[in-house]
């Protein structure tokens, strides 16, 4: 195994990555995406996310956020109140949306929704869109959804597992 190149965190900013990459301590980390499921699940559940608008909700997709002082992620979709007015969030989304693509490692996953807790995230979904399941991560552990519907946090908000996978 070779070591990982060192890079600054100014050079990580200024640079253009396609897909972007997290940055964690001192080293670009690439995301697997791209692949059609994974795209159309991460594209889906923006649509749906947006659809509640009215209630100041919003949903992005593939926002870099500063989770801690040299470390940057970038979930596959995020929700907020209203529309953040900075460029790189430096506070924590009231949702973070991570859509297991066949490459990823669970310890990868599970390190980056740690990162998302810890950030002050209250909630982060898991979805698999190859099995259609999700599970939902909270400060105080993890269950997986019913199947059925998937709730935002706070809000009475339901997703059902039909309007995403299908």
């Amino acid at each position: 195994m070779g070591t990982a190149t060192q890079v600054s965190v100014d050079e990580y900013l200024n640079t253009v990555y396609r897909p972007d990459c997290d940055y964690v301590d001192g080293v670009v980390e690439e995301r697997n995406v791209g692949e059609r499921d994974h795209a159309r699940v991460q594209t889906e559940l923006a649509i749906l996310l947006n659809r509640f608008r009215h209630t100041g909700l919003r949903a992005f997709t593939e926002f870099r956020m500063r989770v801690r002082e040299g470390r940057y992620r970038v979930p596959d979709v995020i929700v907020t109140q209203g529309v953040p007015d900075e460029k790189i969030l430096t506070r924590p989304p009231l949702l973070c949306v991570e859509v297991l693509s066949p490459e990823d490692s669970l310890s990868r996953v599970l390190t980056r929704i740690q990162d998302y807790l810890d950030f002050g995230v209250p909630t982060v979904w898991l979805i698999d869109p190859t099995e259609q399941r999700i599970w939902v991560y909270r400060r105080n552990g993890m269950q997986e959804a019913n199947r059925d519907v998937v709730k935002v946090d706070g809000t009475s908000i339901e997703i059902s597992f039909s309007e995403i996978f299908d």
